[in-house]
């Protein structure tokens, strides 16, 4: 395949200064309405809804292209039961020995505890795999920047989330292995983070924390 046929025309939509500025603006206030929640209604969301939100992560950037993800969405009471019960007996064990002091002083403004039963009330959860590598019948194939591709991924897969007028948590359950084993996933693919998608309960309360500031996140070289 020669060049004319490896690149096409980039499709950029070119705005004016002014409205750059407004739709930076408007972005901002509304993903700085995002908040990670605990408290979950079981009311149903599409499953039109849930493959475009996935769908839109796969747009992501990856190494090489290559896209080492795989989005596993499981919306079927058993296995959604399954997964609950083997994170809560790995997160017991975190409350009550795993974790150090300090990890459990700084946990306590969240008023969490190892109960999980966001996991079951949800209608959905998307538990994201990254793939190590591929396999094709020549064997291996390597893939490239693999955490920071899929951790790319799973951002964008937060914001079209939000964007879609639904809640999540980025919940990792450590060790997450028992995922890999209950989702039957093959061997070049391991857990990288599970996230609980749906509306928030009635009278959901998230904790009164602040997002640190410009200054504070920026080092400006101008």
């Amino acid at each position: 395949m020669d060049k004319s046929q490896r690149f096409i025309p980039y499709e950029f939509e070119a705005v004016s200064e002014s409205e750059m500025i407004d739709r930076a603006s408007k972005n901002y206030q509304f993903v700085n309405k995002r908040r990670s929640i605990r408290h979950f209604s079981d009311r149903d969301v599409p499953l039109e809804v849930m493959q475009n939100i996935i769908m839109s992560a796969g747009t992501a950037p990856s190494g090489a292209h290559k896209q080492p993800w795989t989005f596993c969405l499981i919306g079927n009471p058993e296995q959604k039961k399954a997964i609950r019960e083997a994170a809560e007996k790995e997160e017991y064990e975190n409350y009550h020995g795993r974790m150090s002091e300090e990890w459990l002083k700084d946990l306590e403004q969240f008023d969490t505890d190892w109960h999980k039963e966001f996991l079951e009330t949800v209608p959905w959860i998307i538990v994201i795999f990254k793939k190590s590598y591929d396999m094709s019948a020549d064997g291996k194939m390597k893939n490239y920047y693999v955490n920071e591709s899929v951790g790319i991924a799973c951002g964008m897969l937060i914001n079209a989330i939000h964007n879609a007028g639904l809640a999540t948590l980025t919940h990792t359950p450590s060790p997450m292995n028992f995922l890999h084993k209950l989702l039957d996933r093959p061997d070049n693919e391991r857990p990288f983070l599970l996230l609980p998608v749906g509306y928030p309960a009635n009278e959901c309360e998230v904790p009164n924390i602040k997002r640190k500031s410009f200054e504070e996140i920026c080092v400006m070289f101008d």
